[in-house]
């Protein structure tokens, strides 16, 4: 018969665990879970190789496995017998053979357990009774390949923990995290009864700390009153204290019938908040340490759970504040976008951009500064198909000819001093929506060109670049100019003309529609009211009339202004006629004619001819500064030199 002996396994992170080798019992080896030494190498073979015992001792053989088996530094080609000390490496697995009972301090432990031999005599807390094991984390939450000691029971705990994972994804509150988990323990160690305590709001995301008070949340059996926190505060405390797991034995056994309990921390963000604690029946079962490993995975999910749920729950909080937010800007924008009043005027403008708008044609806006243009353009958009798409305007007259290209179709990394990375035009911002240009009689025969094509559908390469960009743009422009006398003139492309005038919708200023002026006042009230908590409610009659007598030369971009300046400096609930800070500017119709004044007698002149007198004149204030003649006319100074020259060809 053979002596006596076992096999000391170490895995490569310094792991070891003992197998004792019985008389009569062959023992294999092989990655497969149902062999008595189970290999988590991806080297191994299911059924590697195997130990038998012999009349003299134990043998090992290869069991044709794929890689084979080392013996010492020989690859095993058959049966061979074993001598202590002997290594047989699998993989990355060694095991030595050797004669003797396995020490103390392996056999049936596993690393990070403290077992009951090196346990100092007497050790003992006041609360309970004796401490047999304590614990930091658990094998069962381990990935395969660093647990170093598996047993069938290590099996059935994974799938029961793989089976509360998915409960408890789907858990709605803490309440049912606590149950099912609960339930899941008391289940797999065959406790009588157990309890979850844990502080309360604790998934709302308040901090809990180890001095938190702890509640019961979850007790089987159903009986809170025999549960409740106090009467487990020796418990509650070394858990808490330690941030440990804990199987104890009762030192005081009713009627002679020894009793264990399992106690584990539940932590969350990498710290104890929490505790489960279950006790065994008298006189039955008594829990093991594979029992408060289980426990301790049990916990260590619970955890995972709460931050998820807090987790989602602080998510829902701000998706709901969000669309809030989304909301309110969807309606801000919706007043931005609403056209107010009632004259007859704006009732056609209206029919005409809902018949407009469900077209893919291109739409020229035309008016004064300030009347409603940009208005017009969003409710084109809006109103269409591309109203999930962006909506981008850009102004035309305010940068020079090299900036505006740069601007609508964008430019390569290095085309230019200062462009550092490519950027994107206003037409791919646009694209799948609209481009609304305002001022596009300011453009440049160059950018008239390339701005024609990209309008008859063709791609365009951006500044600097070779690549064509392909895009789907509704384009909308605006201007204030008499497009009709710039095309005359040669400063305006006929063909652009005749391409942008597809369908042409004229916005009269607010001085002609005097009907909307009221509506539109009172519209402006109620929203500058509210966005800055003023308690103005109305214009006193006087108000209203001077309102209704003046000329408005900035148009509704004026009496915006006007009312919101009333609203947030108005002493009282009512704005008063001094209250109405208006210019004493001219309309754009009516140059050089102050409100009040009585028109100049007629005289007849070709618009080109007011408009020469009229640079003219603009020059002498200023000196002739060009630079500052420009700046007051509102055009780039390359514009005021082609006029200048024209002008003095046609004197000559």
């Amino acid at each position: 018969m053979p002596h006596p002996a076992y096999l000391l396994i170490r895995d490569p992170l310094g792991h070891e665990s003992a197998t004792r080798l019985l008389a009569g019992q062959r023992v294999t080896l092989g990655r497969a879970p149902t062999n008595h030494v189970v290999i988590q190498d991806e080297r191994a073979s299911r059924l590697h190789a195997e130990i038998i015992p012999t009349a003299s001792g134990w043998s090992i053989r290869d069991l044709a496995s794929r890689n084979g088996t080392l013996l010492g530094p020989h690859l095993l080609q058959e049966e061979r017998s074993l001598e202590p000390g002997d290594v047989v490496a699998i993989g990355r697995m060694e095991i030595t053979f050797c004669v003797g009972e396995p020490p103390s301090t392996l056999s049936g432990t596993a690393e990070g357990e403290i077992p009951a031999t090196a346990l100092q005599s007497g050790e003992q807390e006041a609360w309970l009774g004796t401490i047999t094991h304590r614990r930091t984390r658990s094998r069962l939450l381990d990935s395969i390949g660093d647990t170093c000691e598996v047993v069938p029971r290590v099996g059935r705990a994974a799938a029961e923990l793989c089976r509360l994972a998915f409960a408890l994804a789907k858990a709605a509150d803490v309440q049912t995290i606590a149950r099912l988990a609960l339930e899941s323990a008391v289940q797999g160690v065959e406790a009588a009864r157990g309890g979850v305590f844990l502080p309360s709001g604790i998934a709302g995301g308040q901090p809990a700390t180890a001095a938190t008070a702890l509640e019961p949340v979850a007790v089987t059996p159903e009986t809170p009153e025999t549960w409740s926190a106090a009467a487990l505060d020796g418990v509650i405390a070394t858990v808490m204290r330690t941030d440990e797991a804990i199987l104890a034995c009762d030192a005081r056994p009713a009627a002679g019938a020894p009793t264990t309990s399992l106690s584990a921390p539940i932590r969350t963000a990498g710290r104890p908040v929490g505790m489960m604690h279950l006790e065994m029946p008298p006189g039955g079962r008594q829990a093991t340490p594979d029992d408060l490993e289980f426990v301790m995975a049990v916990c260590d999910a619970v955890g995972v759970a709460i931050e998820n749920l807090s987790a989602r729950e602080i998510l829902s909080s701000r998706l709901a504040s969000t669309a809030d937010e989304n909301e309110r800007l969807k309606r801000r924008l919706g007043e931005e976008a609403r056209m107010v009043g009632t004259s007859p005027v704006l009732e056609a403008i209206k029919g005409q951009i809902a018949r407009v708008a469900g077209t893919k044609a291109t739409v020229l806006v035309r008016g004064e500064s300030g009347a409603g243009k940009e208005l017009v353009a969003r409710a084109i958009h809006e109103a269409s198909d591309r109203r999930g798409g962006p909506f981008v305007c850009m102004n035309c007259a305010a940068l020079s000819e090299t900036l505006l290209e740069s601007e609508l179709f964008g430019h390569e990394k290095g085309a230019f001093t200062g462009a550092t990375e490519r950027k994107a035009g206003k037409f791919e911002t646009a694209h799948k929506g609209t481009l609304m240009l305002d001022e596009i009689g300011e453009m440049s025969p160059a950018i008239q060109a390339k701005f024609l094509r990209v309008l008859e559908g063709h791609p365009f390469e951006r500044v600097g670049g070779s690549n064509r960009v392909q895009v789907d743009v509704r384009v909308v422009a605006a201007t204030n100019r008499d497009l009709e006398q710039a095309v005359t003139a040669g400063e305006f492309r006929r063909d652009l003309y005749f391409r942008l005038k597809v369908v042409e919708i004229l916005v009269p200023p607010l001085r002609k529609r005097p009907e909307d002026i009221e509506p539109l006042a009172r519209h402006y009230l109620k929203r500058f009211a509210a966005e800055s908590a003023r308690r103005v409610r109305d214009f006193t009659p006087a108000a209203l009339h001077a309102l209704q007598a003046y000329h408005w030369p900035g148009n509704i971009r004026e009496l915006r202004n006007v009312v919101e300046r009333a609203v947030v400096l108005s002493a009282d609930d009512v704005i008063d006629v001094h209250e109405l800070a208006l210019s004493q500017l001219s309309s754009a119709g009516e140059t050089g004619r102050k409100s009040g004044e009585r028109p100049a007698p007629f005289v007849p002149l070709t618009l080109d001819e007011l408009e020469q007198r009229h640079v003219q004149a603009t020059l002498a204030a200023v000196g002739g500064n060009k630079t500052k003649a420009a700046t007051m006319l509102g055009i780039e100074r390359s514009t005021l030199d082609r006029k200048l020259a024209r002008w003095a060809k046609q004197d000559t």
